[in-house]
């Protein structure tokens, strides 16, 4: 397709970046249908926005191509004398009427047959568009008075309409349409064993190519994966400063406790920017679907493995500051859960944001339903109020068990107290988890740190499921929306 000079190069452009040209674009959503190595191709306006010399080396491309077997049908508007002629066979069409259905050749014979013979010094495909589009008349009719060196405007001396009527009886009487239709025939009689696709990439690769390119989208949309490292950067060092120089004695545990609550808050709050990049995503994926190219179990699998290196980018820059800003437990096992957990809650997230962009189809509302979900979790997370003295019938059961603030903080906080312990007076000391009982219910007990990360794990899959699940309704009501607009257009039309 003679793109090798825009290897590398961003196919849509935004802001200071320069997308391909329309022309290459073209090219380019053609080459990615021959990746595939189809049988037979249908391709709406191959010459779109191409000049004459890349109109020329498109079609031959693609005469190469169907020299090897597959089998090409195109639509086409107008086309240069060279591109015409390496045509094989072509279709006439004039508002849904078949005008003539053969050989390229025997074309202008079926014209010169109904009495429109293409002039000498006219070019065949000029004829017949100016000979079967209405379109000319009222051209001619501004034109009147104009006369070139031979006579008439038009070489076609009758009204288009007439043209037509007499090219679509022609050949309705002629020999091609015969032999058309008993190719249908012969065709629609024949069943034959059911075509197996052949060349399909495995899922393994298919999975490979999604991760790498969404990988590549990630690098370079600064504005919803970029911008928003920086806005997390700004946001734990504001959250740090502000609860910086705590200490560790024993009035510190309730403003620990607020620190992390709102750490872990505000950085899930802010995954919701990376919603936009998210519908894009799952848009590239119905395109990608409704030519079977992947399954959804694939894309979300490739979206997975790709988004892992930048959430934990993310998780572990924020985590640094803010661990050491703060001063929490100086050892490197607690360091490293904390960024773990960390990490799992923003692939929760992720997974949540991937739900609401799946099911709303508006922006809009897939945010505010974000927004919502969260002011909603973070109400029954345990800070506020004691878990235990939440409200039974919905708040404790079963928001704050559904909620993923509550086993990330609760994980972080016993990774900070438990086997901590704080000196009252002179002699007696309180352990962690007894200094943190009056402001956080650890309820699940004590050092279950561990299971708290698994709860977030669990989560993160599940909402995948979710969204796989939500992936394929959609596409099976698609399915049924064409059958029922199939079953309604043969009711309309019967044969």
């Amino acid at each position: 397709m003679s793109l090798g000079d825009y290897a590398n190069k961003l196919i849509g452009g935004h802001c200071y970046m320069k997308g391909l040209p329309s022309g290459e674009r073209r090219r380019l959503s053609i080459a990615r249908e021959l990746v595939t190595r189809p049988r037979i191709l249908f391709i709406d306006e191959p010459l779109y926005h191409l000049d004459s010399v890349s109109a020329l080396l498109m079609m031959v491309t693609l005469k190469k191509l169907a020299s090897t077997g597959c089998t090409l049908i195109f639509t086409i508007n107008q086309s240069s004398t060279e591109v015409f002629g390496l045509f094989d066979r072509i279709c006439l069409l004039s508002n849904g009427n078949t005008l003539f259905f053969g050989e390229t050749l025997a074309c202008l014979q079926h014209f010169s047959n109904a009495g429109f013979p293409c002039p000498i010094m006219q070019s065949p495909s000029d004829h017949f568009l100016r000979a079967i589009n209405t379109d000319f008349d009222r051209i001619i009719a501004m034109c009147k008075n104009w006369q070139d060196d031979h006579g008439d405007f038009s070489s076609v001396n009758m009204d288009t309409a007439v043209a037509i009527r007499t090219l679509e009886a022609t050949y309705k009487s002629s020999a091609d349409a015969a032999a058309v239709e008993n190719m249908i025939l012969k065709l629609t009689e024949k069943g034959g064993p059911s075509l197996k696709s052949k060349g399909k990439a495995s899922n393994a690769t298919r999975i490979a190519v999604l991760t790498w390119r969404s990988l590549l989208i990630m690098s370079r949309e600064w504005k919803y994966y970029w911008l928003r490292l920086i806005l997390y950067m700004l946001l734990t060092l504001c959250v740090s400063t502000v609860f910086s120089g705590l200490g560790h004695s024993l009035s510190s545990v309730a403003t620990r406790v607020a620190a992390i609550f709102v750490f872990v808050s505000f950085t899930s709050l802010l995954s919701i920017a990376g919603e936009p990049a998210q519908r894009k995503e799952i848009k590239i994926y119905a395109c990608e679907e409704s030519n079977r190219h992947s399954g959804a179990l694939v894309f979300l699998l490739g979206q997975l493995f790709s988004s892992i290196p930048f959430l934990f980018l993310i998780s572990i820059s924020s985590s640094l500051v803010f661990y050491f800003l703060v001063g929490l437990r100086d050892e490197f096992s607690f360091l490293m859960y904390f960024v773990l957990n960390i990490f799992m809650c923003l692939l929760v997230n992720e997974g949540l944001v991937l739900v609401a962009a799946s099911i709303w189809q508006d922006s809009f509302w897939s945010i505010l339903t974000l927004v919502s979900i969260h002011v909603v979790m973070m109400l029954s997370a345990g800070y506020f109020r004691i878990r235990s003295a939440l409200p039974r019938p919905v708040w404790m059961y079963p928001v704050s068990y559904i909620a993923f603030h509550t086993y990330s903080i609760q994980g972080l906080l016993e990774n900070e107290y438990i086997g901590a312990s704080f000196a009252v007076g002179q002699v007696r000391t309180i352990s962690g988890d007894q200094a943190l009982h009056n402001v956080y219910d650890l309820s699940s007990g004590s050092n279950s740190k561990w299971g708290n990360l698994l709860v977030l794990f669990l989560m993160a899959v599940g909402y995948r499921i979710i969204v796989f699940v939500v992936l394929l309704l959609r596409v099976r009501k698609n399915l049924l929306a064409c059958k029922f607009l199939q079953c309604n257009r043969d009711k309309n039309n019967p044969r």
